[in-house]
């Protein structure tokens, strides 16, 4: 007798398979216990977008790094189309070049959420972002979670999609699994959200049924006055690290400019980001607000066709780089050689806001000069030498 599986589509497929060694069991035991202590599930808003290539072999293959909108996915899209052109002119494939340049510029003057170039597809994938809290407010970092970087230094460690391929039916853990199982029927209604935004959602989850989670992400809460909000919901780091240094810098640099704190107040806001330094914790407090690294689930969803493009009412702010450029002529902005025409007055503060990022820079470098080894001392020269 055949099993139920032989009839159900391979989008819809959640394979579940025991992950072997004992990272991968300490990683499922802290995924169970999550459920417990952050039983919500709650959607971010602000979805995350790749550029993703179809392959043969089955599944879709990710770009390295996502956008806070679609039209960011679509210009890293036309930058590799770009590099792809000139690798080919640089092996002689002349032919293959003019392609390339021809798809590239196309991603300059359309709206493409897909596209073919050379026989490959191409589309703009769209990521949903959903956090889990409980009694202690959102979840923070797990052990299990890989935080390899030093202090200042996760700029420098790979993006964990690099490689990604989005394929229901790779195999996951059992918690991951059910983790996937929780997510796909949850439409993420943002309340207050314009009634557009929340029926798409609600459509989505019909017409892209199935899902595949990526390697999670982290971002800051805020809990100011009693309530949890999100510090920078747009912006997303790879490792918990990547979070701390991303507020280490806005306690010492960006909070003193669009704060306009001196003296006290301000020594008060870097001594934070030094505790947040010094402790690799992930919450620190400061001025009535308290900051936490808080861990993002991050859910492709796909249906019949593949996974999910943007969606209409995403926040897409900026056009093509050609239209864009149209635009700006056409409002007397810019020339036909793209001089600008209208010279920005000089900012007074921009000054102060080079200060305080030197501040941070000579900061940086001295802490990174502390950190190097010092140099070994020279081999003595053999008796008898000389």
């Amino acid at each position: 007798m055949s099993g139920y599986e032989d009839n159900v589509p391979a989008y819809l497929t959640v394979r579940m398979v025991q992950q072997d060694g004992p990272v991968a069991a300490f990683a499922d035991q802290e995924a169970w216990q999550a459920r417990e202590r952050y039983p919500q599930l709650h959607g971010v808003g602000i979805a995350e977008y790749f550029w993703a290539r179809e392959l043969e072999t089955g599944g879709w293959a990710l770009s390295e790094y996502g956008g806070s909108w679609p039209q960011q996915a679509r210009d890293s899209l036309g930058s590799h189309f770009r590099l792809s052109a000139h690798r080919a002119e640089s092996a002689g494939d002349g032919g293959a070049a003019k392609k390339w340049m021809a798809a590239a510029l196309r991603m300059d003057r359309e709206v493409l959420n897909e596209v073919w170039a050379l026989g490959e597809r191409y589309r703009i994938v769209r990521t949903s972002h959903f956090i889990r809290s409980g009694e202690e407010g959102p979840e923070p970092p797990r052990p299990s979670d890989p935080d390899p970087a030093e202090v200042g230094e996760a700029h420098r460690v790979p993006s964990r999609t690099k490689g990604f391929v989005v394929d229901p039916h790779t195999g996951t853990g059992l918690s991951d699994g059910v983790l996937k199982l929780d997510l796909l029927p949850l439409a993420a209604i943002l309340p207050g959200a314009p009634d557009e935004i929340n029926d798409e959602a609600r459509q989505a989850v019909h017409h892209y049924p199935g899902g595949v989670l990526l390697p999670p992400a982290f971002l800051i809460s805020d809990r100011v006055r009693g309530r949890w909000e999100f510090h920078d919901p747009g912006s997303t780091y790879s490792t918990p690290q990547g979070a701390r240094d991303a507020l280490a810098y806005w306690l010492r640099v960006m909070a003193p400019f669009t704060l306009r704190l001196t003296g006290a107040p301000k020594a008060a806001y870097a001594a934070a980001a030094d505790r947040l330094d010094d402790d690799r914790g992930n919450t620190v407090c400061v001025d009535g607000h308290r900051f936490r690294v808080t861990r993002v689930e991050r859910l492709v969803r796909i249906g019949p066709d593949g996974p999910e493009k943007p969606r209409p009412s995403d926040y897409d702010p900026e056009p093509p780089v050609e239209v864009q450029t149209r635009q700006l002529r056409e409002k007397g902005v810019i020339d036909e050689d793209g001089n600008d025409l209208q010279p920005r007055k000089p900012d007074p503060r921009t000054a102060e806001l080079r200060r305080l990022w030197q501040e941070e820079d000579t900061r940086r470098q001295s802490l990174k000069s502390r950190r190097r080894p010092p140099p070994e001392p020279p081999a003595a020269a053999p008796e008898g030498a000389g």
